[in-house]
């Protein structure tokens, strides 16, 4: 190596070192998601704190009520991904449904990184969340929270697979949750979902400005 070359090499190699070392190297999470962070597990429990436009609602997750749902809505919350989501689909007596980043070239990365379905081990009680689903194998980005007691979707045979498996509750703001802006009803779901036209054709649906992870244990 030419002696005058070797200062220079050396001044990379540490440049992309302290990159590294200060995550400014990594990739965005969201926007280039790690195959090998996402496959990490989450906490066995861990609480969320929501923001939305009618006000704060609190989540707990359990990791033993659906192990790959739980690890993927970590990664989810973790990273922000509901900043600017909307609840699209809010039906009294039923579901308040959100889903989406708020962010469509974030939406079109994650549109087809699904998790493998797992067997029901809780119920779908009033104030337990789930994964939405179009079929096997479909559980993404979309969740609900149950408003009433659905515990037939705890045995629905829907799209060749059978139950809604819970990953957690809200353990304060479910009155937050009730008031959750239904006067689209089930409208929203028919279009394709993206920020623009959830906010230009149904303007009054609540959203999430920001979530948190606030404990894990």
């Amino acid at each position: 190596m030419h002696t005058s070359t070797r200062p220079v090499l050396v001044g990379l190699f540490l440049t992309v070192s302290i990159l590294l070392a200060t995550g400014c190297g990594s990739s965005d999470p969201l926007r280039s998601p790690s195959l090998a962070t996402m496959a990490q597990p989450a906490p066995d429990s861990f609480d969320v704190e929501m923001l939305t436009s009618k006000g704060p609602v609190n989540l707990r997750f359990y990791r033993d009520w659906s192990p790959k749902g739980v690890d993927r809505a970590f990664y989810l919350f973790r990273n922000n991904y509901y900043e600017g989501s909307r609840f699209y689909r809010v039906i009294d007596g039923f579901v308040a449904q959100f889903g989406g980043s708020g962010d469509p070239d974030i939406d079109a990365v994650w549109k087809d990184m699904s998790i493998q379905d797992e067997p029901v081990r809780q119920s779908n009680v009033r104030g337990t969340i789930s994964f939405a689903r179009a079929g096997r194998n479909s559980r993404n980005t979309t969740m609900y929270i149950n408003l009433v007691e659905n515990t037939r979707l705890d045995s629905l045979d829907a799209g060749g697979v059978v139950g809604y498996p819970p990953i957690g509750r809200i353990v304060r703001g479910m009155a937050t949750v009730d008031s959750l802006n239904g006067e689209y009803g089930a409208a929203p779901m028919r279009t394709d979902l993206t920020a623009d036209v959830l906010r230009q054709d149904f303007p009054r649906l609540d959203s999430i400005a920001a979530t948190r992870v606030t404990r894990m244990w």
